[in-house]
């Protein structure tokens, strides 16, 4: 970076510009983090003359408009040191990306990831913010590339503020409409916290994967794989519900379907007043008028509970207050109370403009799902409930007075530890009736704490896919780890994975991916692979052509019929989609060319190559194995960065990294030996861990080395193949007569090589 004091920009100069010269979403663990993010190529032209100390106004502009700016910790590891950077000297390629990311904190999306790297190219540089969402994440981009410029213009009128909250509300918007829901949120995010991996199956909407192949289940929004359609289509038909529960001996209302105004009317004589009228097959407590008391109320109400739903239903009052319980696989997991909102007459404000300032002002509603709290409106259910005590929306009631606006509002208050574990088991067998294994259940009683046939309180409302954000945001109480519960209700015992491989390098990706294919084939598991000569279920090769790339591992992912997976992960794709896995059980790296990377992608050194190749050992899980090539200094090197274990391949079993690699290994090839290599000794594919060696197979009895003995180097790379896949499949665990047989050795013909201790030769 060059850095010339004493210059200035023009006002109307036109060299103080950003551009963005390529972006791409790399929506997987790449060269930059194991999260997705967003890569901008951005040229800042002249701009690289002027760090932020030269540019008069833009420190004191910026750190105004958006003061928390101040979190940004930077390179200093401190809060303020992003502002203290822009104080001492920066330039605007670092500015974008910590503004990218605010701008996405702001507009409520999650991560903090941002690096901004010089190119050879002067005044080009690489950005990279973290994206979960490339529409968002290009969005933020571009606005925070518009507002840094506005924080450069030695023209932007004093004391004028940008128009941040404009800008982070449009990104809201965006958010809203693009991105995961609260209660499908806080599903997704309690399995990453237990390591289970996720994948958005629709570009909007809340329709999510949570794990891998055969041992996956997918949730939409609070409804889930074990959601049965005929439970879900009980919880609809309240008349239904409500019968199955009353023969089952669970208190509920009395009423019935009704067919028109008078017979509402009818039914409510015959029960008794007051009474509820509601749609039949409703939800959200849409169309819920409660405490009718007049034949005029009541036929009101069937007219607007018709308009909601495919009926009506007329059932007896339940005095209390309306309470929502959570049960999740069979048990009470959150709780909730609802609450009545009322405003008090000031003698010269009407009801209208009293809800604006007295309910709606709370910070706490809002339209989006993100607030604990609705915005009251001004519907049939308000007017109605006004009209009973005599007012109308435009009323100005008389000061001190209180009038009750809501009778029955948010659940956003808590109450999961008051719950009467009578009532808590109601609950729970309500469920079951029904059905569901995951329901809300809307029950109505004066005292949670009390059982209910105490009190005459009754269940008024079984449904399926109930919100969640009542109870990870309640307006009042302990926030609930609802996310937790269903995730555990669905991984109970596993965390969603297959076995996966991942095979990269600079050659012999498609052979080693094969190899390792038909190594987990023989041990009877349906195998998916992915790779460059095409894509294969089961050893059928669905499509032929090149699917060493991250759509195509995707699709093994999201593949309800794989066992594991294998999956060839070209250079390319991984400098630019990432990965299509958050981990993997085996990560190989066969080798290293530089010839095969050079000029491609502005590659020019070995580092940067390294970094590429890199991020498949960065993925590899703690439980599973990196298998890394010992004669590529470069891949040994590539070891250190591997959270599980290290199996290295190599042709000579004497070279100084398997010497020094072995020397810490275990005395045993059986449990969990360690520090493990697969080499060559004396014709013989070896196994060897500490000073004991095991021939697994004769080279010459390998068929896939036969075919290759006469082309030039070709035996040689050959048999790294061989052993790498033989490295993978004793890396997955793969009895050792599988690994005879996958590798094309008949099992029946072994006599048992010898076991070789290197320590007494």
């Amino acid at each position: 970076m060059a850095s010339c004091p004493d210059k200035a920009l023009h006002p109307a100069d036109s060299r103080r510009n950003i551009k963005f010269l390529a972006i791409r979403h790399l929506n997987g663990p790449n060269v930059w983090s194991c999260r997705p993010v967003l890569e901008a190529l951005v040229d800042i032209g002249d701009l690289e003359d002027f760090p932020s100390n030269t540019i008069p106004g833009l420190y004191e502009r910026l750190s105004a408009w958006l003061p928390s700016l101040i979190d940004h910790r930077c390179s200093y590891g401190e809060r303020g040191g992003f502002l203290r950077r822009l104080q001492e000297g920066t330039w605007p390629a670092h500015i974008l990306e910590h503004v990218t990311l605010e701008l996405q904190n702001l507009a409520g999306m999650p991560g903090g990831f941002g690096r901004a790297r010089e190119t050879p190219r002067r005044g080009v540089y690489k950005v990279a913010v973290s994206a979960w969402h490339d529409g968002i994440a290009r969005d933020a981009l571009a606005m925070a590339r518009e507002l840094i410029l506005a924080a450069m213009d030695p023209e932007w009128p004093a004391g004028t503020r940008y128009d941040v909250e404009g800008v982070v509300e449009s990104l809201r918007e965006k958010v809203d409409a693009c991105w995961l829901g609260p209660s499908t949120a806080c599903i997704v995010e309690a399995a990453m916290r237990r390591g289970i991996p996720s994948i958005r199956l629709l570009e909007k909407g809340n329709l999510v994967q949570l794990g891998y192949g055969a041992r996956s289940q997918r949730i939409w929004t609070a409804e889930t794989d074990r959601t049965p359609a005929i439970a879900e289509g009980i919880s609809r038909d309240k008349e239904l519900t409500k019968s199955l529960l009353r023969v089952c001996g669970i208190p509920v209302p009395e009423g019935r379907v009704v067919s028109s105004a008078a017979d509402a009317w009818e039914v409510a004589r015959e029960i008794g007043l007051p009474v509820v009228v509601k749609p039949r097959d409703g939800n959200h407590g849409r169309g819920v008028f409660i405490e009718l008391a007049t034949r005029e109320q009541v036929e009101a109400a069937f007219h607007a509970a018709l308009a909601q739903g495919s009926g009506a239903l007329v059932e007896s009052f339940i005095p209390g207050t309306e309470h929502r319980l959570l049960v999740v696989g069979g048990r009470l997991v959150a709780a909730s109370r609802g609450d009545s909102v009322s405003v008090r007459g000031d003698g010269r404000s009407t009801l209208r403009e009293l809800i604006v300032h007295q309910i709606n002002s709370d910070s706490r509603r809002g339209a989006s799902e993100e607030y604990p709290l609705n915005l009251v409106g001004v519907d049939g259910v308000t007017v109605m409930e006004l009209a009973r005590q005599g007012f109308s929306i435009d009323s100005t009631p008389p000061a001190g007075l209180e009038v009750l606006v809501q009778r029955n509002g948010n659940h956003a208050f808590d109450v999961t530890d008051e719950v009467h574990p009578s009532t808590a088991a109601t609950a729970v067998l309500a469920s079951r009736i029904v059905g569901l294994d995951i329901a809300g259940i809307d029950l109505v009683t004066r005292d949670i704490s009390l059982p209910l046939s105490e009190q005459g309180g009754a269940i008024v409302e079984v449904n399926a896919g109930p919100g969640l954000l009542m109870h990870i945001k309640p307006a009042v109480g302990t926030p609930r780890p609802v996310g937790e519960a269903i995730v555990d209700h669905l991984f109970p015992d596993h965390d969603g994975r297959i076995p996966i491989v991942g095979v990269t390098g600079s050659c012999g990706k498609t052979a080693v991916a094969h190899l390792v294919a038909r190594l987990l084939a023989s041990t009877g598991r349906r195998t998916g692979l992915a790779c460059s000569d095409g894509f294969h279920l089961g050893g059928t090769r669905i499509s032929e052509g090149d699917h060493a790339n991250r759509q195509a591992a995707c699709n093994l992912m999201i593949h309800r019929g794989i066992e594991a997976a294998v999956c060839e992960n070209g250079c390319d794709s991984m400098l630019t989609e990432g990965l299509a896995y958050d981990g993997c059980q085996v990560g190989i790296v066969t080798g290293i060319d530089m010839r095969r990377h050079y000029r491609r992608h502005g590659i020019r050194t070995p580092r940067q190559v390294f970094d590429i190749l890199r991020t498949q050992v960065d993925v590899v899980l703690p439980s599973g194995a990196a298998v890394l090539n010992a004669d590529e200094p470069l891949l040994v090197e590539m070891a250190a960065l591997c959270n599980g274990e290290v199996i290295y391949f190599a042709l000579d079993p004497e070279s100084p990294a398997v010497e020094a690699h072995r020397s810490g290994g275990t005395a045993t090839l059986a449990d969990f030996p360690s520090n493990r290599v697969v080499s060559v000794r004396d014709g013989y594919i070896m196994l060897i861990t500490g000073c004991i060696e095991m021939a697994l197979a004769a080279l010459a009895d390998v068929p896939f080395l036969r075919h290759r003995q006469e082309e030039r180097d070709g035996g040689s790379r050959a048999i790294e193949h061989v052993l790498a896949a033989v490295a993978a499949g004793w890396a997955l665990g793969i009895p050792l007569a599988h690994l005879r047989g996958g590798i094309g050795v008949a099992t029946d013909a072994w006599d048992g090589y010898p076991l070789h201790d290197a320590g007494a030769s």
